[in-house]
């Protein structure tokens, strides 16, 4: 069975912030905002695009991060809108994603009555220092009462957490993730800081106040990340911005990669395989993994193993049935 999800982007509309790295046209490349037609086009789009013995199966995505926060009456448009294919069975349900301190039990309730079954909070820091340096406008308790909140109606919650803002550390970010555990969500993405044309951040970055990670650091803060969620069983559904929209155009300074996730998976692996290299010394070595990972333990661009032979382990990777992910078996 095929399943078709379709994201609409709610461009900059409702929230009463401008949070120091947003500029939602470039990440979205939206230029003009999106009503109950668009809903009804995308959707009939997608149902072509299928079979008869096909269904969808999916979701209809509102992201752009204020959803619950624009005008009553146009929220309702679309959220009538996408909820016709709803109970046509056509999709599964509507995600949505807004502010922590959109969620009430009114607004609970509204979308509960139209169909809403996924719910994601752009939380970005659970450090109250760090939320005021980047105007956010809400707290960390706000983060963790909507969360709850919406856990109570029965929502599929995620949390989106960001990486290097201003004012933001390692540490801070950890003690996010282990909050962000602790809360318990279905799902995370995060987010490493990218500083677009028109933020506060690029400013800051122009006159020196702000030094955007790169992507080496944010790579190896990123691997010490996706465990710790992995572990707790809450599903990493996206590391790092979409390519496409304008992001490139607007790109000024951070740890932008179209294939991030990638790269940090890949840092997992050789962090794990360094150090069972360094109790067993310095040779040549076969390195077991699934099948589906052999690309990430051996790195972009053979990186991984390059770093390894310049240490003095000279390692081939090979496939195995039966292993996990990120199991690696060492074999000299």
């Amino acid at each position: 069975m095929k399943h078709i999800n379709i994201a609409l982007f709610v461009v900059h509309k409702g929230c009463p912030h401008m949070c120091s790295f947003c500029n939602q046209r470039s990440i979205s490349g939206s230029r003009k905002d999106i009503t109950a037609e668009d809903v009804h086009s995308a959707a009939q789009t997608a149902i072509a695009s299928l079979s008869q013995s096909e269904a969808c199966g999916g979701e209809i995505a509102f992201f752009g991060g204020s959803f619950t926060m624009v005008e009553r009456t146009y929220m309702l448009s679309l959220l009538e809108a996408a909820y016709e294919y709803i109970q046509k069975g056509i999709f599964k349900g509507i995600r949505i994603s807004t502010r922590p301190d959109g969620i009430s039990r009114e607004i609970c309730e509204i979308l509960k009555k139209y169909g809403v079954t996924s719910v994601e909070l752009g939380a970005q820091s659970l450090d109250d220092r760090v939320l005021i340096l980047n105007e956010r406008g809400h707290t960390a308790k706000q983060v963790c009462d909507a969360c709850n909140l919406l856990k109570e109606y029965g929502f599929e919650v995620g949390l989106q957490m960001m990486t290097g803002l201003y004012g933001s550390g390692d540490a801070d970010s950890i003690e996010t993730a282990e909050k962000i555990v602790a809360l318990r969500p279905d799902t995370v993405r995060i987010y490493p800081t990218v500083v677009i044309k028109g933020t506060r951040l690029y400013e800051l970055m122009r006159t020196g106040e702000f030094i955007p990670k790169g992507i080496p650091e944010t790579v190896e803060l990123c691997a010490r990340l996706i465990p710790m969620f992995e572990d707790a069983g809450i599903k990493v559904i996206r590391v790092g911005l979409h390519s496409g929209g304008d992001v490139e155009g607007s790109f000024a300074g951070g740890a932008y990669h179209p294939a991030l996730r990638e790269l940090c998976e890949g840092r997992i692996y050789y962090n794990y395989v360094l150090g069972e290299l360094e109790k067993l010394g310095k040779g040549s070595y076969t390195l077991l993994v699934a099948p589906k990972e052999i690309s990430k333990m051996t790195g972009q661009k053979k990186q991984n193993l390059t770093q390894l032979l310049e240490k003095g382990y000279d390692c081939t990777v090979k496939g195995m049935e039966g292993l996990s992910k990120y199991e690696v078996k060492v074999i000299k």
